[in-house]
């Protein structure tokens, strides 16, 4: 279950392990919305408050000249005008008119030019209107503060919107904003700056930020496009994604380490490899005439360090798919030569079988591999034969013969293994130049007592003997499938009747034991026809 999902959270793992990097525009976006916004809402909320400061300084003078005069355009309430004004920066002027617009008097004494805006607008909480007026000739408009007098009088004051120029509206924010006071039903006021990219923007990102003239029905907006201002922080966005990278390589540097702890079979299995727990065992292969050892096949077992024993089957296929049994074969046949260095130099007609993949073709370097490991041991080329698994097929045929080619030129031999199952193609036979056909057990289990024939075991072996390569019997557990092969002239096999998968120790033992018998048996035998 381990290796169908090691390969997912290795990607997961690296996903993971980059989302700081993936996040450094998405975290840098945010930061900047807020900053900026920030920026413009303390500008924002400055305009708004000098808007009220002055309106509400013309509500307050106004007040305090009707307060002060019980009648109108009489001396007294004149003097009580030029003295509000002579306090206060902002009221220009004061007017008195009726409904129809029809001007009673001033405080200038002279008839107050203006042009109305907007329509008079409530302010919440007061009996004052204000409207926006266009004053004489002032380039910026004015706000008319105005409060009935009686049923047939109106008395006005005049102050700016702004007590500044437009421009000023624009103070410490990029040169791309905008800023725009206007009433609450949208009526334009004032606005500084381009407006047009703004109300025009579309899918253009704006950073915007609001304020309100206190209970006046003005409003200021402050904009500025959200790209303009995100391309001053380049300076932090390196930084950032510097740190985010570093964060990323900490993160992958310390995912990998837990997995390699963990149990995953990629990396446990590339850890055993390294540390030299996969252990090369011995199947013997038996001469079914003589008795002796004629060879033996070098299978895998994984011996952890806790003592447990490993199978190939859960662990081969793996390996193969992942690249991991090129290394592991270098491996085994590096323990190879030093468990059977000095086997091979007493026995020099010793054969060792050694698996190969399917990605042993497609990497083509198997055959230095051999070379360097074994040119200068007493195991001589031509005890070593390379089998040819066919757990996957052989994509790239000019490779393989090329490979095989070079291991025939050292003097090596090359076997078929599992034939007539899984993806073996018997073309190979010939195609590939093969020198050794295995027959796989499933074939040798069709032999039962009492067997006479078994059409489909004996045609392999007739094919195997008219193409003149040398057969193996695999998996031979009971005697009967031994005398049927043997009668059959098959010559070696191997399999739980003999003995099983041997470590080099035990295999040693086994191989000088059987070989030193049938040496006898031998020197008897020919005494006896000499007599």
């Amino acid at each position: 279950m381990k290796s169908k999902y090691s390969h997912a959270l290795m990607l997961l793992a690296a996903i993971a392990a980059f989302l700081p990097v993936l996040a450094v525009d998405l975290v840098l976006d945010s930061y900047v919305r807020v900053r900026e916004r920030a920026t413009l809402q303390q500008s924002a909320d400055a305009v708004a408050s000098r808007v009220q400061a002055t309106a509400y300084e013309a509500i307050a003078a106004l007040r305090r000249v009707l307060a002060d005069s019980p009648s109108l355009c009489t001396p007294s309430f004149v003097a009580n005008v030029h003295r509000q004004m002579e306090q206060s920066l902002y009221l220009k002027q004061v007017l008195v008119e009726n409904g129809d617009g029809v001007q009673y008097c001033d405080a200038i004494g002279k008839d107050v030019r203006y042009a109305p805006l907007t329509r008079p607008l409530t302010v919440p909480n007061h009996t004052e209107t204000i409207e926006v007026v266009q004053y004489a000739d002032l380039r910026a408009p004015v706000l008319k503060v105005t409060q009935a007098f009686g049923s047939s009088r109106r008395v006005s004051a005049f102050v700016p919107v702004l007590a500044a120029e437009t421009a000023s509206l624009l103070n410490g924010l990029k040169s791309t904003s905008m800023v725009r006071v206007a009433l609450t039903d949208g009526t334009e006021i004032v606005t500084a700056g381009d407006p047009k990219p703004y109300d025009q923007h579309g899918r253009t990102e704006f950073v915007v930020a609001e304020s309100f003239a206190g209970e006046l029905p003005i409003r200021v907006t402050a904009a500025v496009p959200f790209a303009m201002v995100r391309a001053d922080y380049s300076d932090l966005d390196a930084t950032f994604t510097v740190v985010a990278a570093l964060m990323a390589g900490a993160f992958l540097v310390l995912a990998l380490q837990y997995v390699r702890r963990s149990e995953l079979p990629a990396f446990d299995l590339e850890r055993a490899i390294s540390a030299g727990e996969l252990k090369p065992y011995y199947q013997p292969v038996i001469n079914l005439r003589t008795g002796a050892l004629a060879g033996c096949e070098v299978l895998c077992r994984w011996e952890k360090r806790n003592g447990e024993v490993v199978p190939p089957g859960a662990f081969i296929d793996y390996a193969e798919v992942t690249g991991l049994a090129l290394p592991m074969t270098v491996s085994l046949m590096q323990q190879v030569k030093t468990d059977l260095n000095g086997l091979c130099s007493d026995m020099p007609e010793l054969k060792i079988s050694i698996n190969l993949f399917e990605g042993h073709f497609r990497d083509g370097n198997v055959v230095d591999d051999v070379h360097t490991i074994f040119s200068n041991s007493s195991i001589a080329f031509r005890q070593l034969v390379f089998e040819v698994t066919e757990r996957k097929p052989i994509e790239k045929m000019q490779q393989a013969q090329s490979v095989i080619a070079g291991l025939h030129a050292l003097g090596c031999r090359i076997a078929m293994d599992d034939t007539g199952t899984g993806h073996s193609n018997l073309a190979y036979l010939q195609t590939l130049g093969v020198d050794i056909v295995k027959i796989d057990r499933v074939f040798v289990d069709m032999i039962r007592p009492e067997t006479d024939h078994v059409p489909v075991l004996d045609g392999l072996i007739a094919m195997a003997q008219d193409l003149g390569t040398e057969v193996v019997a695999e998996g031979v557990e009971t005697e009967a499938q031994a005398l049927y092969l043997r009668g059959r002239g098959v010559v070696h096999a191997q399999g739980y009747l003999f003995a099983p998968a041997l470590k080099a120790g035990a295999f040693k033992e086994l191989a000088r034991a059987l070989n030193g018998t049938a040496k006898a048996e031998r020197a008897i035998e020919l005494e006896v026809a000499a007599a």
